[in-house]
């Protein structure tokens, strides 16, 4: 499978879920295909007391009790609902839980302001309703009917960005496990098999779009994701993520871990200010997630490796920073540029190493774009 252009988790880690499975003695739920203790072991890796033959990288970066919370949830008969800022894995860690469950992490549906009723319940293929009359053969299940067949996961991203008819659409199917088929006369009830369940993300932004009634909280079991905001913790993340992009587009180039540091410290200076900011108007519009500066940095690898040297510099950092944080002009450009003077250049004179360089680099970008 190495020409997909993203391969979802199952297959990513098809040889690792394979071994876990063959190894695993553990009580499994329903029909699940890992048991709770290695679904957790899959997702943040081995350790050296678990005892195993091969060591399990970990995936996913954050508290054992939320990846634990979730994979219990998992196992009753409520959905799962992950609430956090953005870019703090949400959708990610669904994945993976999906992936290591029910080996299927596809089953997708993308919460919009166009999102329907029939994204989450079934349509009708119409050449076929025209030529043979609406029949089981005619419909087109969603992503979460399938997972109800299947006895899956049935994933929603984005729930708060859908309207309340889908929600209220939501409500029946966590609650009654089936949905009614009204235009089929037999065979016109689709029944979940055990082991489905939902996974939903939200953005904590998105919080006056479309809330979530009382009654779907109350079909959910809420947890949390907070921002990774341990320099060491998000320092792995960024590694694991770079390790992966480098494989992923055969890139051989130096990422030197001065520049890392820089880029950490760079994004934990601006989260100050923004913390510190009066208003809106004062803090940049980019939520400065952690996958934002991974963006940051696949940028400047990328440009690195294509049109620098082969070889990540501090200026080329720099210039990717402010090309991806400026998305107001002027505002952010005027907040970077306060950044870089008020922040940067007494650092560069105190500190020196990549820092001189990195002011360099981002003054250029700022007077490029300016």
């Amino acid at each position: 499978m190495t020409d997909l252009l993203r391969a979802p988790a199952e297959i990513k880690y098809a040889e690792e879920l394979d071994w876990l499975e063959s190894i695993d003695d553990h009580p499994k739920p329903f029909s699940w295909r890992l048991s709770p203790k290695m679904v957790r072991l899959f997702v943040l890796g081995s350790e050296r007391a678990d005892g195993l033959d091969r060591e399990i990288a970990q995936k996913w970066f954050g508290d054992r009790s939320f990846v634990e919370r979730a994979i219990v949830t998992l196992a009753s008969d409520r959905g799962l609902l992950l609430i956090g800022d953005p870019g703090t894995g949400k959708s990610w860690l669904a994945e993976l839980l999906s992936a290591a469950i029910c080996r299927n992490s596809t089953l997708v549906v993308q919460g919009t302001a166009g999102t329907t009723e029939d994204h989450i319940k079934y349509s009708w293929n119409v050449s076929m309703v025209i030529a043979k009359g609406q029949s089981r053969e005619s419909m087109i299940p969603s992503p979460i009917m399938t997972a109800m067949e299947t006895g899956a996961i049935g994933r929603f991203e984005e729930l708060t960005r859908s309207t309340s008819d889908v929600q209220d659409a939501l409500i029946s199917i966590l609650s009654e496990k089936y949905i009614s088929v009204p235009e089929l006369d037999s065979d016109n009830i689709v029944f979940a098999k055990p082991g489905f369940s939902v996974i939903a993300t939200a953005n904590s932004r998105d919080r006056g779009v479309n809330d979530l009634s009382s009654a779907l909280k109350r079909r959910f079991n809420f947890v949390r994701i907070p921002v990774v905001t341990n320099k060491k913790s998000e320092a792995e993340i960024v590694r694991f993520r770079t390790e992966e992009l480098l494989r992923r587009h055969q890139i051989e180039l130096d990422v030197p871990p001065t520049l890392l540091d820089v880029l950490l410290q760079s994004f934990a200076d601006l989260r100050a200010s923004a913390a510190a900011a009066g208003s809106d108007d004062e803090k940049l519009e980019s939520a400065l997630s952690t996958a934002e500066q991974i963006g940051v940095l696949e940028d400047a690898i990328l440009h690195s490796n294509f049109f620098g040297e082969r070889a990540l510099t501090a200026h080329t950092l720099a210039s990717s920073l402010v090309g991806s944080l400026a998305r107001r002009e002027p505002e952010d450009l005027a907040i970077l540029n306060k950044y870089l003077h008020g922040v940067v250049e007494p650092r560069s004179k105190a500190e020196g190493g990549s820092w001189p360089e990195f002011l360099e680099g981002g003054r250029d970008a700022i007077a490029t774009l300016s």
